[in-house]
């Protein structure tokens, strides 16, 4: 229920209206899979993917409290990754990926962007399970801890 919920503001901000949506949903994939090879399936911390962190970053970055700065980085970073893998980032192997991100590591601009992707997966996968990630709070059960007290108890206060 909480991923049906949590897709009705996808791509909205303040009032309802679209946030860079259609620019957003362009790099979605370039991003999910940055995520999945950052947190795989099979590590002691949850994948990316069973975090449900794709979706997080998306519902976050285009909230309207969310720094537009920071978004257009966001989607930028992902669209010059496919750039210089000429497109084909998504269906590069877990061996040309982990080149391919070393590489882009290795440029200023690339190595602020993987910070930025990484600190915003982090982020779900440890954040409050109310905002969509941290399925059955795994993020903090691997850690053994858990979130701060109170707890939040609606998803994002409207600026």
């Amino acid at each position: 229920m909480g991923s049906i919920l949590g897709l009705s503001g996808y791509g909205l901000g303040k009032n309802n209206t679209p946030l860079q949506s259609e620019p957003l949903k362009s790099v979605e994939k370039t991003i999910r899979a940055v995520q999945e090879h950052l947190f795989p399936e099979g590590s002691k911390i949850p994948s990316a993917k069973s975090m449900n962190a794709t979706q997080f970053l998306m519902e976050t970055i285009v909230h309207s409290s969310y720094d537009r700065d920071i978004r257009d980085f966001v989607i930028e970073g992902a669209k010059e990754l496919e750039i210089r893998e000429k497109g084909k980032f998504v269906l590069l192997s877990d061996v040309q990926k982990e080149q391919a991100l070393r590489a882009y590591e290795e440029t200023r601009y690339g190595s602020n962007w993987l910070a930025r992707i990484m600190t915003l997966t982090m982020e779900g996968i440890f954040s409050d399970p109310i905002y969509g990630a941290n399925v059955k709070e795994a993020g903090w059960k691997a850690l053994g801890s858990y979130g701060g007290l109170p707890r939040p108890t609606t998803r994002y206060i409207e600026v």
